[in-house]
């Protein structure tokens, strides 16, 4: 690992968002470092987008879904490549940063230009967002909304700074550019790697629950599109047959309150498991009670995500606590002489299904299906033993798979760390990196005769 130095000498500052500072750095309000920016759009403008992850690029960019602006573009104001762009409602998590587009963007944004010979963008950017991962956005708070807290330009323009030379500014940023770049690379890589131990682990599931665990069984047509062929003496009933219980959450969601019983929704499924977060909805008992009058959500029942870009995430139900679900999950419950709920967990999980609820999504504010769609979903059911089988089959030969998926998610959260890490002590001047250079081998080769 690379060993970096702290410099000579430091200074404590007044203000303990800041701390200590190298001593020849000075501090300035954000209003003498920027200048806030409203310009018109232009109509070729594309709209650009500060993600909770510190990248601000046209939406367009990070859509994978077809997705496409739609709302009335009331008091949109023009973004230029190397602005300083601020989420006023996102900015607590990490929407902040510097656009790497020109665009548009809407009226919720801080717009910043830095002056020049003064402040570098890049550098400010990644000093503002690591000051609001570290709370100090929340701390500001004048008005709470349901997802985050406001951080406007009456706010920005006041924050106190600390404000190293210009030339060490952007040595800083360049810095920062070239490590986070390498950490990035490496991340990718197990991310990629990811990506492959899922399709090989999904392709494992895939021909388990569609063809059985015996090659030389008979088969037949099944007559669903999506299935092909299956063993002949298995079934296909519809979900809505299979199942004694198929619903969705509500889709009226009762005021929230401080505490009280959660109501949970897609984001409560995480890595196959169901289960309560620290930021939960909560509602009232009175009304917890008023949505069991349709349905309760029972140990052993199987979840699906049904709305989101998370489509086709599922669980089986654990013993918890009370707790209701939004429109986004659907629960079905097996019937027990027919259908074992591990088995039609596994179906959730095998390609063909995944492509099946992709070929029916319709789309509104955000991808989604609809209940009966799914009720009349034929699904394979062999006989309740060899279900038993293939679940038991599926776990052993997909063991591998998930004690690599865990090493691989260990390291990025590893790296991800220390490319935090990283950033804090760079913008904040814990390390001294006046006098850095890349390696030789990582410079580009000059142009030769």
């Amino acid at each position: 690992m690379t060993k970096y130095f702290k410099y000579e000498s430091y200074k404590e500052t007044s203000y303990s968002h800041i701390g200590v500072v190298p001593a020849h750095w000075d501090l300035k309000r954000t209003k003498f470092l920027f200048e806030r920016q409203n310009r018109p759009p232009r109509e070729c403008d594309e709209t650009v987008t500060a993600f909770r992850d510190g990248q601000v690029t046209l939406r367009i960019n990070r859509r994978t879904d077809g997705f496409t602006q739609s709302l009335k573009e009331i008091g949109y104001q023009g973004v230029r490549c190397g602005d300083l762009v601020v989420h006023a409602m996102d900015g607590f998590a990490g929407a902040i940063g510097v656009s790497d587009s020109d665009g548009k963007c809407s009226p919720v944004y801080s717009i910043c230009k830095p002056i020049e010979g003064v402040a570098n963008s890049k550098y400010y950017g990644l000093y503002l967002r690591n000051l609001a991962l570290n709370g100090y956005v929340e701390s500001l708070a004048k008005g709470i909304r349901e997802r985050s807290t406001e951080f406007r330009y009456a706010e920005l323009k006041e924050v106190w700074l600390p404000e190293p030379p210009i030339d060490e500014q952007t040595q800083i940023a360049n810095f920062l550019d070239h490590e986070i770049a390498k950490i990035d690379t490496l991340i990718d890589k197990q991310q990629q790697l990811i990506k492959l131990l899922k399709e090989k682990r999904q392709a494992v599931i895939s021909h388990a629950v569609t063809k059985g665990l015996n090659p030389d069984a008979p088969m037949k047509d099944s007559g669903v599109e999506w299935l092909g062929e299956v063993p002949e003496h298995w079934i296909t009933p519809a979900l809505k047959y299979a199942c004694s219980l198929l619903k969705d959450g509500t889709h009226l969601p009762p005021p929230r309150v401080d505490d009280g019983i959660p109501l949970l929704s897609v984001r409560n499924i995480i890595d196959g498991k169901f289960d309560t977060r620290d930021d939960d909805s909560m509602i009232s008992k009175a009304d917890f009670e008023k949505l069991n009058e349709s349905f309760k959500v029972l140990e052993g029942d199987v979840l699906l995500a049904v709305v989101g870009g998370t489509l086709g995430k599922t669980a089986i139900v654990e013993k918890m606590d009370s707790f209701h679900i939004q429109r986004s999950v659907a629960v079905f419950r097996c019937r027990p002489n027919l259908l074992l709920n591990t088995f039609l967990n596994l179906i959730f999980q095998s390609k063909q299904f995944d492509e099946l609820l992709w070929s029916n999504v319709g789309f509104s504010a955000q991808p989604g299906i609809y209940l009966g769609t799914l009720a009349g979903f034929w699904v394979p059911v062999p006989p309740l033993e060899e279900q038993n089988q293939i679940v038991d089959k599926v776990s052993i030969n997909t063991r591998g798979y998930d004690e690599l998926l865990s090493v691989s998610q260990r390291k990025i959260d590893l790296l991800q760390e220390r490319r935090t890490a990283l950033i804090s002590a760079a913008v904040t001047g814990k390390i001294d990196v006046r006098n850095w250079k890349p390696a030789p081998s990582e410079q580009p080769m000059e142009a030769t005769a």
